[in-house]
């Protein structure tokens, strides 16, 4: 599905409330923005196998990396052994063609007053799309990329350029190795930290665990919002880990993602957001009416229900996120 975040005019008015949501919630609910879906279904994940003749960068693992036009929507992909990474519309950096960008831009719309600056980490470059959609947002926000490969940043920003004068800054390592070595000053005023690093189509288990996380959670502000992408299937054992993992640092929790991956029936992506600050109540119809539809936001009881019988992840026992089936990818 994509998605198309706009700001909303001060016209925009309604209500939604928690649970599932439908079609009929896309213009609702008291939000800085709106979210324009068309008739495709989901296709966060899905492979291409493309010529060579694709602006395209072999990795340091061996695989290659390719930007290649988008078959479904306006803009680019990039796309790494066959998964697709991320999208990115250059002539429109509110397009948001994937449903979990979508959904962390319904949180990130929240933080702060609209347009304030941010100071933002985030954990893996993939093709930038959401520090664009921050500079387009946000502009004047200071923003650090940590991603490990050399070649992708310079093939995104190569064949993508940044909107000029972005202050985005890349650091070339390891997510985890690099939050150890951002500026000082960093510590206790990150307003937001995203974590959504994949190695092919699974997030190493280094940057799972609860020792990972607290090290990003020193970095945040005390009302600043740590926000992860979490891939998971049947059963969502990995993702109740997950949870009861990043509550066991950051005691205000919210996951937000399609109904039925959410139930645990389908492959998909959780999008967790975590502070050390509670969570503000008045977030919640919004974040549900923004979509991408049908939206469920967990928070409170339902969330404790979520994590119940779920051991913290430690350096000791973590595994990589679980690795989608072949079909996922299959167009």
């Amino acid at each position: 599905m994509s998605v198309r975040v706009r700001p909303a005019s001060a016209d925009d008015a309604g209500a939604a409330v928690l649970g599932e949501v439908g079609e009929d919630l896309l213009a609702g609910g008291p939000m800085r923005h709106r979210v324009e879906a068309d008739a495709s279904v989901d296709r966060m994940a899905r492979a291409r196998v493309e010529p060579d003749d694709h602006p395209h960068r072999r990795l340091s693992d061996g695989t290659i990396a390719r930007i290649v036009p988008s078959g479904f929507t306006t803009g680019f992909e990039l796309d790494v052994a066959g998964t697709p990474q991320s999208h990115v519309d250059l002539d429109d950096p509110l397009h948001l063609h994937f449903e979990y960008v979508g959904r962390m831009a319904a949180v990130i719309d929240q933080l702060r007053m609209p347009g304030q600056p941010l100071t933002a980490v985030h954990l893996g470059a993939g093709a930038l799309t959401i520090p664009r959609y921050i500079e387009a947002t946000r502009p004047g926000s200071r923003q650090q990329v940590i991603e490990l490969e050399q070649a992708l940043v310079d093939l995104v920003k190569e064949t993508l350029p940044l909107p000029r004068g972005a202050a985005i800054r890349t650091r070339i390592g390891d997510a985890r190795e690099g939050l150890t070595r951002l500026p000082a000053a960093l510590t206790g005023a990150v307003d937001l930290l995203v974590s959504d690093v994949y190695s092919g189509s699974q997030t190493p288990a280094h940057l799972t665990s609860v020792e990972f996380y607290r090290l990003a959670a020193g970095l945040l502000a005390p009302d600043g919002v740590l926000l992860i992408n979490v891939a998971d299937g049947s059963g969502l054992a990995f993702a109740r880990r997950q949870v009861a993992t990043v509550h066991a640092v950051l005691p205000s929790v919210a996951v937000l993602a399609e109904v039925q991956v959410l139930k645990g029936r389908r492959f998909g992506n959780l999008v967790v957001a975590a502070s050390p600050s509670p969570l503000p109540t008045t977030w919640l119809p919004r974040l549900m009416a923004a979509g991408p539809h049908p939206a469920k936001v967990a928070q409170g009881d339902e969330l404790v229900e979520f994590m119940r019988g779920a051991r913290v992840v430690t350096d000791a026992d973590a595994t990589p996120s679980p690795r989608p089936a072949a079909s996922l990818f299959e167009r």
